[in-house]
């Protein structure tokens, strides 16, 4: 086998303002691996939050290139990477993710199966998925989410975190002034006091959110869960349900657990969340961060395992360099086509 790279700058459409940063930018390094005259595609993105610029992200592919390409195929890579080979152990979870998709990507087009199919779903899965709304002026806001709802969208996010709680309380009242029938979802990106969150939450159940993402810092997952106990609406754990271990600990003290592949490793560990989670009262919830869509497809293909989808981060870009999941009418749809079946949206099948 052999592993290749180069970076990619994707775009904003508009920049996303959250509790913590704003974002118009960020890179994506896609990482091919051939075998036998076909490629195998992953993407892993930049995040400051992570850690993880580019340039570390080149660092680590190229510290296991040589280990991946000593495999004598994609299937072995494969099957011995995911019963615990050491190849590449050690790598920061959102380069792992982008490994392993390129790798399922290639052992499906050799297959001639979609990844759904070959994780253990028959039918493609197709889910609506949340559209983010950021921290923008309430004016904004409406017409954003009136927007989404003509266009399909049945759930928004709405992030929250302003200093001032009443102008996230002003955004809501106006999302769902522009979108009556939307579900909502609030991200305040871990922005609250626990004080501020049991404060808050019923004054956002009355204005008709139905889940809260991440409400207090992250850190104190004993506070999180006494918050949970108290809200009125399910309390879903993102920055402080990293690794599976945390989702273990967090199960059944929290009703949501966000499961974003860039942050727990790749589709297997997905999995293996998604199992720890079975019957404790915890549900799954399947995040990403801003990426084209390759580096949302992974999670499409098992959106099938989450009560919450939030794949929404092609959406954001204002040009997203690869195609075929979907999610403009609100719905994201993992293709039938052998792999993950992504495509450049330019048609040029080699870059």
């Amino acid at each position: 086998m052999k592993l290749t790279r180069h970076t990619a700058d994707l775009r904003l459409a508009e920049p996303l303002r959250i509790s913590r940063s704003v974002m118009t930018r960020r890179d994506a390094v896609w990482l091919a691996v051939e075998h036998g005259g076909l490629r195998g595609w992953g993407e892993a993105v930049s995040s400051d939050y992570l850690g993880l610029p580019a340039a570390r992200i080149h660092r680590h592919l190229e510290s296991v290139r040589a280990a991946t390409e000593r495999f004598p195929d994609p299937e072995t890579a494969w099957a011995e990477t995911g019963a615990g080979h050491p190849a590449w152990h050690g790598l920061p979870p959102g380069v792992l993710a982008a490994i392993e998709a390129a790798v399922l990507d290639l052992v499906g087009k050799r297959a001639g199966e979609p990844a759904h199919r070959l994780l253990g779903t028959p039918a493609a899965p197709a889910a609506a998925t949340t559209r983010t709304i950021g921290i923008t002026a309430p004016v904004r806001a409406a017409a954003q989410a009136a927007r989404l709802a003509t266009s399909g969208f049945t759930a928004l996010k709405v992030k929250a975190g302003s200093p001032d709680p009443a102008e996230d309380l002003a955004r809501v009242a106006a999302v769902r002034a522009g979108a009556p029938g939307a579900s909502l979802l609030l991200d305040p990106n871990g922005a609250w006091t626990e004080r501020q969150a049991l404060d808050l939450l019923p004054r956002f159940a009355e204005l008709g959110v139905t889940a809260v993402e991440q409400p207090i810092a992250p850190g104190s997952p004993d506070a999180l869960a006494r918050v949970a106990r108290h809200s009125p609406v399910p309390v879903i754990a993102d920055e402080d349900a990293v690794s599976h271990e945390d989702a273990v600990a967090l199960a059944g003290r929290v009703h949501g657990v966000n499961v974003k592949l860039a942050k727990c490793g790749g589709v297997r560990a997905a999995l293996r969340i998604h199992e720890a989670l079975r019957g404790t009262g915890t549900e799954l919830m399947l995040g990403c961060l801003t990426a084209s869509s390759l580096g949302i497809a992974p999670a499409v293909h098992l959106a099938d395992r989450a009560r919450w989808v939030d794949l929404d981060g092609h959406l954001l870009l204002a040009d997203d360099p690869w195609t075929g999941i979907g999610g403009t009418d609100g719905t994201v749809r993992a293709p039938n086509r052998a792999g993950l079946g992504v495509r450049p949206a330019d048609g040029e099948a080699g870059r």
